[in-house]
């Protein structure tokens, strides 16, 4: 009886030992490849999905007619008639080589701020306070606009002008290395930077916000896929509203040597599109646009990384065990 106990208590630490997955340094990067992976597949999808809506609002941006849902949709219409309908995705591939990474950097550098300030401050990841929360946010999407920035600019460059002008991507850069020097790669970087603190760190502070008051409310640990569409639309409507007028200004520098226009700095471009336009008008133009594509966007994109992530934690721990 005795070696009968013994057996069962040698047997159950066994099964223990089985089940309790160590981690180590090969964990770690496991999670950080995975979040990669998931971003890149969030971010191609978003922007694909809206990119028609994205690009009609990129060219009432860079001009001067005034915007309405009326006149944006008939442009949407005489594109179509005129170019053919792929031409309405038309700079989606510069669009998907600048989100790919861009995505994919902004959703696991955010995984990685949020352990780091999760140790900081003595919680876990997700369950930090406010102020680390929105900051998680705002540095991951500082991080990843910082290292995919010309890309950007390529993209808002092949939206803006006819196929005439640019035939692919690498003639974009040529040209514009050529033409307007190197240093054009990155104007209108800071309205860009200053634009994505407001929008990342409130994106990401209010989707995680929203995910834990739906845990603590509802009992359930994990939302429904619809819900946390619902979240990141939610997220979107508020980041991309509170950073709007610098994403206007920093297609107005983006566009600048195409479009015949100089802007010096963001303040001499914020007085110029206010005294030719007005604030509403013209520092606020497209928004309504925005408000349609963002939140579909948005939802998407943190839809398809959360369950990306949970697919591939789940196979990883299937094939651990099976091992």
């Amino acid at each position: 009886m005795g070696n009968g106990v013994k057996e069962a208590s040698v047997g159950l630490k066994e099964k223990d030992v089985k089940t309790i997955r160590p981690v180590n340094g090969e964990d770690d990067k496991k999670k950080v490849l995975n979040s990669l992976l998931s971003g890149a597949l969030a971010g191609a999808l978003a922007k694909t999905a809206v990119a028609p809506l994205d690009r009609t609002k990129i060219i009432f941006q860079v001009s001067s007619k005034r915007f309405s849902a009326k006149e944006a949709f008939k442009l949407i219409y005489f594109t179509y008639l005129n170019e053919g309908f792929f031409s309405l995705w038309r700079g989606n591939s510069a669009t998907m080589v600048r989100v790919i990474p861009y995505a994919a950097i902004q959703f696991s550098a955010h995984e990685e701020y949020k352990l780091m300030l999760g140790r900081y401050y003595g919680f876990e990841g997700d369950a930090l306070p406010p102020w680390p929360r929105l900051v998680a946010g705002a540095l991951a999407g500082m991080t990843a606009a910082s290292i995919t920035y010309p890309l950007d600019l390529v993209r808002a460059r092949m939206a803006v002008t006819p196929k005439e002008m640019y035939s692919n991507i690498f003639h974009v850069f040529i040209r514009m290395s050529r033409e307007e020097g190197l240093k054009t790669l990155y104007r209108g970087f800071m309205p860009t930077i200053l634009g994505v603190i407001p929008y990342a760190g409130l994106s990401f502070f209010t989707y995680e916000t929203l995910k834990k008051l739906h845990r603590e409310h509802s009992g359930r640990s994990q939302p429904y896929p619809f819900e946390r569409m619902i979240f990141g639309a939610c997220a979107g409507l508020i980041g991309q509203s509170a950073s709007y007028p610098l994403d206007v200004v920093r297609r107005r520098m983006q566009t600048a040597g195409v479009k015949g226009q100089t802007y010096d700095s963001i303040i001499c471009t914020l007085q110029d599109i206010v005294r030719e336009e007005g604030v509403i008008q013209g520092l606020y133009k497209g928004l309504s646009m925005n408000w349609l594509k963002g939140p579909i966007a948005v939802g998407i994109s943190f839809t398809t990384f959360d369950l990306m992530q949970i697919l591939l934690r789940k196979l990883d721990d299937a094939s651990w065990n099976r091992s």
